[in-house]
């Protein structure tokens, strides 16, 4: 059933993309804003009180319902939740048009649009960056998209759901790492407002913004070695584990650097380094050639090697329990 369920959600994504207006995403971030208004008050149990609300309420619901399609209308309308569920949570196309963007930027000549293309997606400043620095950055966070919308959600699903918790890991994972994000912005918006900003956010306390970075760094810890030894297996599995070994401490967070670091390593291009803002603490690359747009299409076909490698396994993961 997983290989089923992943397959046709990825199918369906790829022919109608889920888009970031979507009514799901607003009802995710009204009920982040309920939560945190409601419960959120500053204190450490409370942090946890609110983030466990914030996910829990749609991982039981999203479990619940699995149960009851399954015991009462069978298994046909559990997949079918299923791939509905993998559909809002799982896709390559919740990101790619901002990698499309810019490569094509680039193979036009046009530095300065790829600029402002890669600071809308980044929502950073961006000063002028030269073409290797840029194809650089597009790399990692088109590599750390893929982890997040892909492979993050792929693993967590196809783990739990062997042992009959249906879709309730794509859910987890999906909503822990949006209220990772939703504690960042809320944070920095809430700054704003205090420094004369007019913009209007809900108070989030610095406990939940804490809580919300240990959670999701617990709960992406094995996928991301997960998706880092896909990456090493579908590319220069010496030279990525090479960099797993030796180089993913020069990144600022322990998961990310691990998938980066054997990225660079498995098609051998320098990452790390610069960052887009000057008091980032990433201060040294990776060895590897300097980034060039021919890396694209190394990334591209990385990728892909690495989500059929995936599917192939969870192919015969199913095709096991069928026969058992």
């Amino acid at each position: 059933m997983s290989f089923f369920s992943i397959f046709l959600a990825l199918v369906i994504e790829q022919a109608r993309p889920m888009s970031p207006t979507h009514f799901l995403h607003q009802w995710l971030r009204k009920w982040a804003d309920w939560v945190t208004s409601h419960v959120d008050g500053g204190t450490r149990s409370q942090a946890w009180l609110a983030w466990g609300l914030m996910i829990g309420a749609p991982a039981g619901l999203a479990v619940l319902i699995h149960w009851l399609l399954a015991f009462f209308l069978g298994w046909f309308f559990a997949i079918v939740w299923n791939v509905a569920l993998l559909y809002v949570t799982l896709g390559f196309r919740q990101f790619s048009h901002h990698f499309t963007g810019i490569r094509d930027a680039l193979n036009d000549g046009d530095e300065s649009l790829a600029r402002k293309l890669l600071a809308e997606w980044q929502q950073v400043e961006i000063n002028e960056l030269p073409r290797n620095e840029i194809v650089r950055h597009v790399i990692e966070h088109s590599i750390l998209s893929a982890h997040r919308h892909v492979f993050g959600v792929f693993f967590s699903y196809a783990l739990l759901s062997i042992i009959g918790l249906g879709p309730v890991g794509a859910v987890v994972y999906r909503i822990s790492e949006f209220a990772k994000r939703y504690s960042e912005s809320a944070a920095s918006l809430s700054q704003q407002s205090i420094a004369g900003n007019p913009t209007q956010t809900h108070w989030i306390s610095d406990a939940l913004k804490s809580v919300s970075h240990e959670a999701w760094h617990a709960i992406d810890w094995l996928p991301s070695r997960a998706t880092a030894m896909g990456f090493a297996i579908m590319g220069s599995f010496e030279d990525a584990m090479d960099g797993w070994r030796h180089h993913s401490e020069k990144f600022p967070d322990d998961n990310d650097g691990v998938i980066l670091a054997a990225t660079s390593g498995a098609i051998n291009v320098q990452l790390g380094g610069a960052a887009l803002q000057p008091d980032s603490p990433g201060s040294s690359s990776t060895p590897g050639r300097p980034p060039e747009l021919s890396h694209f299409a190394q990334v591209v076909g990385l990728v892909w090697r690495t989500v059929i490698m995936w599917l192939v396994l969870v192919a015969l993961l199913s095709l096991s329990n069928l026969l058992g």
